[in-house]
């Protein structure tokens, strides 16, 4: 449908949204319109709540999980809200439709221990791929920031004098990073080897044969670096950014000083990192009880 194209479009250029929420978006739209077409003979512009619900069913008779089902809904939301604004329809089935509660989900994370084995006794290669995978491990870990904005950054991002690194989130959002002094050191190691095998491209990482990165390739590497420290289920870049926040909160670092490292909007996305892990708990309370040193 061309209302469809046109959201999405409004997506791109007036929200500045990722092309991978773009796709999800489209893909749940899309979805949505051929269930209507086939179930009720109308399209998205024709829907009534009833159907909304009736659609809700549907996924859940197929096994979507409430987190995924409340992530369509919500596209199609914001679907009719643009839909309302440009007078495409004048009533907004979703109005009376309620999203699921979610279970509250708690992030895979790997313990400090781990990082310090990863970081400290793990050997990676005397090459460039070796100094370039630790140093992006690294930039995961210390910074927290996503894959898309990793493989984003430019060598002009990370101001050595000043010891920070600037990212830029979704919607284009800039946020500054600090940068440890340890980090930094391995880091220009990292950057002159780069400099000297490639000069014709900004991006601060590369891959061995000078290109920029790709998601796959960073979701590969990190993998296996962490499956020789770690048992956890889930080894992806995005296990380093909870890794990060965990261990910050866990060490008492403000709440909202991590909001904005992580560059969350707001701190509902931040505070499913405030558990806490078995060892955490046994020091807090050893240290608070009166009695906690006998």
């Amino acid at each position: 449908m061309e209302c469809i194209q046109e959201f999405i479009r409004y997506l791109k250029f007036e929200r500045r949204y990722s092309v991978h929420t773009q796709k999800a978006y489209e893909f749940d739209l899309i979805q949505f319109n051929d269930y209507l077409s086939s179930e009720y003979e109308c399209t998205l512009i024709d829907a009534k709540d009833v159907m909304v619900r009736s659609w809700m069913m549907f996924l859940i008779e197929g096994n979507c999980t409430k987190r995924s089902l409340n992530r369509k809904l919500s596209s199609i939301r914001q679907f009719y809200k643009y839909a309302l604004r440009n007078d495409i329809l004048f009533v907004n089935p979703t109005l009376r439709v309620v999203s699921l509660k979610s279970d509250k989900k708690i992030p895979s994370f790997i313990s400090d221990s781990e990082m310090f084995c990863l970081l400290e006794r793990i050997n990676f290669p005397e090459t460039y791929e070796g100094k370039r995978d630790k140093a992006i491990i690294q930039m995961f870990y210390n910074t927290g920031m996503r894959l898309s904005e990793l493989i984003a950054l430019k060598i002009d991002d990370v101001n050595f004098s000043q010891k920070y690194v600037k990212v830029f989130g979704k919607r284009a959002k800039e946020r500054i990073i600090p940068l440890l002094d340890s980090h930094l050191i391995d880091l220009k190691v990292y950057l002159d080897l780069r400099l000297s095998e490639f000069k014709s491209v900004d991006n601060l990482f590369l891959t061995a044969s000078g290109e920029i990165l790709y998601p796959k390739l960073v979701y590969r590497m990190v993998n296996a670096y962490l499956s020789k420290v770690t048992g956890v289920k889930q080894k992806s870049p995005h296990v380093l950014r909870h890794a990060f926040a965990t261990h910050m909160l866990n060490d008492g670092a403000d709440l909202n000083a991590v909001k904005d490292i992580l560059g969350h909007a707001s701190l509902t996305s931040t505070q499913i990192y405030t558990h806490n892990t078995a060892e955490q708990l046994k020091k807090v309370y050893k240290q608070a009880h009166p009695r906690g040193d006998k």
